[in-house]
């Protein structure tokens, strides 16, 4: 079981919101939230469908119309699945990146900068020789 599994008949997800069943039916025709179904066509509401009305009923009571948290819902709802997919890329990322080790290479250049490098090559060393004699300061 998780928050999304549909355990509560109507009257139990309305106590536990706080609010009258009625009100939970005229939501789910307004499809601000919509249990799932039992094969009998009766509502079953998960702990998310309890938590979103008692997020509704404080938006209500701060004055927000019903389509201005129909949005605030559907933005919600956009970022849950933007998060979910931020977290796959991740994963696909980090798994990327374990499958091709050694994939960037860096080594320190003649002039102590950092310089990237194939896989597989070398640093070119210079062999020129530098001669250095102090200026005079006369």
């Amino acid at each position: 079981m998780n928050e999304s599994s549909p355990l509560f008949v109507i009257s139990v997800a309305a106590d536990l919101a706080g609010m009258h069943p009625q009100t939970l039916r005229q939501y789910d025709r307004m499809g601000l939230v919509s249990p799932t179904r039992t094969a009998g066509k009766s509502r079953r509401y998960s702990m998310r469908d309890v938590m979103q009305l008692r997020e509704i009923a404080q938006l209500s009571s701060e004055g927000v119309s019903l389509e201005g948290i129909r949005r605030v819902l559907g933005l919600e709802d956009e970022v849950q699945g933007l998060r979910a997919r931020v977290r796959e890329l991740e994963a696909a990322l980090a798994d990327e990146m374990l499958n091709r080790p050694g994939r960037r290479v860096f080594a320190a250049g003649s002039a102590g900068d950092i310089v990237s490098l194939r896989t597989g090559t070398r640093m070119r060393r210079e062999n020129a020789l530098v001669v250095w004699r102090p200026l005079d300061r006369e």
